[in-house]
């Protein structure tokens, strides 16, 4: 069976039809459900918050934010992006209580820095790896998206991105693209063992271990250490080392250009000459 991203774009995919199928589906309703209640669980928000919904569709998720509890730290206030514009007139017909965007989120998430407390994606990022024409690439598309919703956030807040990986490199290139651009980050498993599996990819502001940022994580793939022994690489190969040196000629000869051959004299200091 293929997967909708493989077949159109999402602006296209989701016409007046499927959004409206989508929507009216009790099967979808369900499970979106429990995945934003998931999701929620992950964020563990204690008290009312601003919260950006990404790929907010026909406000699904949007109405289980509007609907929690105060005893469980809401209501929540949300705003949504989505690029389909069928999707956000089945939220307008169904007068959700969100405010929402049409929007790209390959291209940036429009917001002034350190908008919001925390964000919530549900089955929506792995379309970010679909690069409709030959000049957008999925990597372009996952690094504007990573980096705004980095900015948007306030320090300290969080974000939980349930998506389907299509395979372990779009895992690893939706994961990665999340930990250049700053976050600490986790990818959890739910019913790992099964066909349902589901996965969130957890990310914090600020860089950090991602399970101190959320209570209760188990089946958790910590990725911020990989981020921290590159990070201590760089410090030990300073600029003018022979490991500097030796990395910055590999790299010309790369690139087809002549370089000096390396000696037991390459990257050793000269005495000051008086």
């Amino acid at each position: 069976m293929s997967r909708p991203e493989d077949n159109l774009p999402p602006d296209l995919f989701y016409n007046e039809k499927e959004a409206r199928q989508y929507t009216t589906s009790s099967r979808i309703r369900n499970i979106q459900a429990d995945m934003t209640h998931r999701a929620l669980e992950l964020l563990d928000l204690q008290e009312p918050s601003f919260i950006l919904d990404i790929g907010c569709g026909s406000g699904l998720s949007g109405e289980i934010l509007s609907g929690v509890e105060e005893d469980e730290g809401g209501p929540h206030t949300w705003v949504g992006m989505d690029i389909s514009s069928s999707m956000l007139a089945q939220a307008l017909e169904r007068d959700v209580e969100g405010d929402m965007l049409l929007a790209d989120i390959g291209q940036g998430v429009p917001f002034r820095a350190g908008s919001f407390d925390a964000a919530i994606s549900i089955s929506a990022i792995q379309w970010l790896c679909n690069a409709e024409t030959s000049d957008v690439s999925p990597e372009g598309r996952l690094k504007r998206f990573f980096d705004g919703l980095y900015a948007s956030l306030k320090r300290g807040g969080k974000a939980v991105c349930q998506f389907y990986p299509k395979n372990a490199q779009q895992r690893s290139l939706i994961s990665n693209a999340a930990i250049k651009a700053g976050f600490g980050a986790g990818i959890l498993e739910d019913d790992p063992e099964t066909k349902s599996v589901k996965v969130y990819l957890v990310l914090s502001v600020g860089g950090g271990d991602v399970t101190g940022a959320v209570s209760g994580m188990e089946n958790v793939d910590v990725m911020d250490a990989r981020r921290k022994e590159r990070k201590r690489g760089k410090e030990f190969e300073k600029k003018g080392s022979k490991a500097w040196i030796m990395r910055k000629k590999s790299q010309m000869e790369a690139k087809g250009k002549v370089v000096k051959t390396s000696s037991k004299y390459t990257g050793r200091r000269r005495k000051t000459a008086f």
